[in-house]
């Protein structure tokens, strides 16, 4: 790593105190001297703190997520060698992987369940590790409980932790240096020119799904869709005529997988339709990678852009 390392902390459980008699949401600086307190190896990493306004995980806005993507795009190309993120993990994964759309270099996002003052809080020991593993970071991970996982393939667990499998994480924090695991990371991504696009729905697929449920998103400015399809990424035949629809209209739609990892038949018949394969994505990721493909243009050139995750 050849810059300082920015620590952007955008609030949440993480930085929230309410068990101690105090009711707070703490700064940066605060967050980063209880790293300090905790992992003396820390005062060896070069940290410059930041500070961004953001709404809780669980309510976050897209723009919040394109402000804090954007912001870490900036951080790498000021010469900060990685950008480590603090924020609530509840959207935590999709923004992440929406980051590492904008930017070539370490991210390492991180967050905690429980309150910072909390017992058994994960925070601290959370971000020890993200600074920890900052400089070596590949691309866009979120950390958590000492192990990275590429931001792609992050899903949050019930136990408010993360998995990213079938794959596995990429690293694990031990003994203050990041140890590979062998897994692969993610190929790079693709760039497009110009500023995602905002609005893009994700709907779950279900038995009888009315089709009026995506004629409703598109009547709403959606200018794209992304479909939580099952098994390999498969939609009811009612959606057909409308999803037709939709892409003359020069509307893409995404499909997704419900099999963690499992690519969607290319061959199913929604594909024949003109759906575009999420390939490896989970659904809240999808649509962060539909919003950025949308910034190159409609339904053709999304497809090319897929194509090439």
């Amino acid at each position: 790593m050849t810059g300082p390392v920015l620590l952007l902390a955008t609030g949440d459980a993480i930085a929230y105190r309410q068990h101690s008699g105090r009711d707070e949401v703490v700064d940066g600086a605060a967050l980063l001297k209880l790293a300090l307190d905790a992992e003396p190896r820390l005062s060896t990493v070069d940290v410059v703190v930041e500070d961004l306004s953001a709404e809780p995980g669980w309510d976050v806005s897209t723009a919040t997520q394109l402000a804090l993507a954007r912001r870490c795009r900036d951080a790498l190309a000021e010469g900060f060698g990685a950008v480590v993120v603090t924020g609530g993990v509840d959207t935590l994964a999709e923004t992440a992987y929406l980051a590492g759309l904008h930017a070539d270099g370490p991210l390492v996002f991180t967050g905690s369940s429980r309150c910072l003052d909390e017992p058994g809080s994960e925070g601290p020991g959370n971000l020890v590790a993200a600074l920890l593993a900052a400089g070596h970071a590949p691309g866009a991970v979120v950390c958590s409980g000492g192990e990275l996982h590429a931001a792609r393939w992050a899903r949050l667990t019930a136990e408010a932790g993360f998995t990213s499998a079938p794959h596995g994480p990429v690293g694990r924090v031990r003994d203050g240096r990041v140890v590979p695991t062998g897994v692969a990371s993610p190929p790079a991504t693709p760039r497009v020119p110009e500023e995602p696009a905002a609005d893009v729905a994700l709907l779950s697929v279900y038995p009888d799904m009315p089709a009026t449920l995506l004629t409703a998103a598109a009547d709403a400015g959606a200018r794209g869709i992304v479909l939580a399809g099952t098994g390999a990424g498969n939609v009811p035949v009612e959606l057909f005529a409308t999803i037709g629809e939709l892409l003359e209209w020069d509307i893409p739609v995404v499909v997704t997988a419900a099999v963690p990892g499992r690519q969607p038949c290319g061959t199913g018949l929604v594909y024949r339709l003109g759906a575009i394969s999420a390939r490896d994505l989970p659904p809240p990721q999808a649509r962060s990678a539909l919003m950025v493909a949308l910034g190159g243009g409609g339904v053709a050139a999304v497809r090319e852009w897929f194509s090439r995750l």
